[in-house]
Formats: C-alpha cells, structure tokens, sequence
C-alpha cells in the first residue's frame, strides 16, 4: 500500500513538473505577443495585426495500468488420525448363591356336605282364549280411461304436370358454295387418282332437337294428422276392512316353592410348613479393560496463493495542440502611441 502511494506521488509530481515547463517554453516562444496582446486594446486595428497558428504541447498524463499480483495467505488445515486409547469399564457378571428357607405349603382338601334349600320351581299351563281382530283385504277394479293420441294418414291425390320433352328430325340444309382444291395421296399420287376441284353448293342432312311440352297427371302422395281416441283400461286396488275370529293360544307360568336336599362340595386349605434350598441371583461389576478407536483432529498451517487486481500509476506523455496568436513583426511601435 505505502509503495501505490509512492508511485501515485512521482507520477503527478512528473505531471506537473512536464506542464509547468510547458508553460515556460510557451512564454519563451511569444513572450513579446503575450505583452503586445496586453497593450493591443489602444492600438488601431489598422496598425498591428495578428497571426494564429497551431503549436503541439506536450501534457503529461497518469494511467492507471491493472496488473495481477500473486499474494498468499494463510489456512489451516484439519489433518484426522486414527488413534488406540486404553479405556476402563465395569462389566456385570451374574452369580448364584444358595438360600434355605421356610415357606408354607398350600394343601387343599374337598368335602361333601348336606344342605337343605327352597327353590321356586316354574310351572308352565296352556290356556286358550277367543280373539277377535280386524284385517284390511284388497279388492282390485279394472277401470278405463279416454287416451287421445295422433295417426298419420296417407293421402293419394293426382296432378297434372308439365314435362318438357322432344324429338330428334332429319332436316336437309343447304350449305353454300366452297371450292376444293384437287386431293390425291402422298405417296401413291398418280395423274389417274387424283379428285378434281368442285364447286358449287351442296346439301347436308342435319338432326334437329325440336322441343315440345306434354302434360301429364301424376299421383302424389301427403300425409295428415287425425287425432283419435280410445280407452285404456287400468287397475285400482283399494282396501277393504274385515272383521274376522280366531283362537289364540299362550302360556302363563307360575312358581310353586319346594324343598330340595342336595350334595354341596366344600374345599378347605391348610397351610403346611417345609423347608425349600433355591438359588437366589446376585450381579456383581467387574472391571474390564480394552482400547477404543478415537479420531483426532490436529490443524497444520498451509501458504495458499491467490491472485489480486493492482492498479499501477503510470506517466504517459502526449502530444496537445495548442493554438498561439502573435503580432506581426512588422507592425511598428510608432503606431501604438508607445
């Protein structure tokens, strides 16, 4: 950075270095026109005159150039490896011990015993009663109904219509005079072949459409619609309430008490002690050693080049024209009143 300044201060101390002598070399050239040109506003346009012309100047201009500039960086980079740790842990074992103890022994003993119970016994009679009840019968009517409905009737009628026909006739017309020069054959032409010229008119047989109009009847046939009626029978049915009579039969029940003698079982239990040896699991945590695979992570530094845009300050120097005026040397200082 401090070296981009440092150009960048050269290149316009050049400039300005290049412009000023610029300046300097311009006075020098005309430097008696510089001080005619003050003094030219009293002197007549008669007396002095003044030339123009075109001088190159030489400017000078900075360009920045870009330039490409390698510059490197640093990164760290993750490395994993692969390593064995002893590690410890406890691992649980299951062990057996033997225990006596005192249990009790269910033992179960059945008996019968005698009882006595009342229990309601169900009767079951059958009885018949006269019921009487109302039902509906359907009684069915054939009745009839007008129904309108169209027919189409043919009708023959007979028209008389004109045709146009006609007839072919043999005319002979007479057709005028044309004379034919005399004909022969190409190739067997001979003095004794040869038709001669005619001429005069002839008559030509012609057949001759002659049109007529005959009339003739012919039978057409249309249709008209009539509108008939006729009947339809249908079916009615309708419901009619009838009282009828009939036996019914139904059960009725009743309970009559009674004494009933019978055999129950009875199941005792009674306890009876023993002495049982079981084995009783315990677990017990032994320590265990083995090795684990552990991945590591270890960062090593690493230069890495990447490439950056500088813009370099560069001095160019360029050819300008610039346009001088200047008196005339022969204008005369008498003329200017000096």
């Amino acid at each position: 950075m401090k070296r981009r300044l440092l150009a960048v201060g050269i290149g316009l101390a050049m400039a300005l270095a290049a412009q000023m002598g610029a300046s300097s070399a311009e006075a020098a050239y005309c430097g008696a026109a510089r001080h005619a040109c003050l003094r030219r506003v009293c002197c007549p346009s008669t007396c002095c005159q003044w030339t123009c012309h075109t001088v190159m100047k030489t400017c000078a201009v900075v360009e920045y150039v870009p330039k490409q500039v390698t510059c490197y960086r640093t990164v760290c980079q993750p490395v994993y490896e692969q390593k064995m740790v002893p590690e410890c842990r406890y691992v649980p074992v299951v062990k057996y011990r033997e225990c006596v103890e005192t249990v009790c022994r269910p033992v179960y003993e059945t008996r019968w015993e005698t009882r006595c119970e009342t229990v309601c016994r169900p009767v079951y009679e059958t009885k018949t009663k006269q019921v009487t009840y109302t039902v509906c019968r359907p009684v069915y009517e054939t009745r009839y109904r007008e129904e309108c409905y169209t027919v189409c009737k043919p009708v023959v009628e007979t028209k008389k219509v004109q045709v146009c026909t006609g007839h072919w006739e043999t005319r002979q017309v007479t057709v005028p005079s044309t004379c034919a020069p005399a004909t022969c054959q190409p190739a067997t032409c001979t003095p004794a072949t040869c038709a001669p010229a005619t001429c005069g008119p002839r008559v030509v047989c012609q057949r001759v459409w002659v049109p007529e109009v005959v009339e003739k009847e012919v039978q057409c046939v249309r249709y008209e619609y009539e509108v008939r009626t006729r009947k339809v029978p249908y079916t009615v049915c309708r419901m009619v309430p009838e009282v009828k009579t009939g036996t019914c039969t139904y059960t009725v029940c009743r309970w009559v008490s009674e004494t009933v003698t019978r055999k129950v079982p009875v199941q005792t239990c009674r306890y009876v002690q023993e002495q049982v040896v079981r084995r009783v699991p315990y677990t017990e945590m032994r320590l265990e050693q083995y090795q684990r695979r552990v991945t590591c992570v270890r960062y090593v530094e690493k230069q890495v080049p990447y490439t950056v845009t500088q813009c370099e300050p560069r001095v160019v120097y360029k050819q300008v024209p610039v346009q001088v005026c200047c008196p005339v040397p022969s204008c005369k200082e008498s003329c200017c009143g000096g």
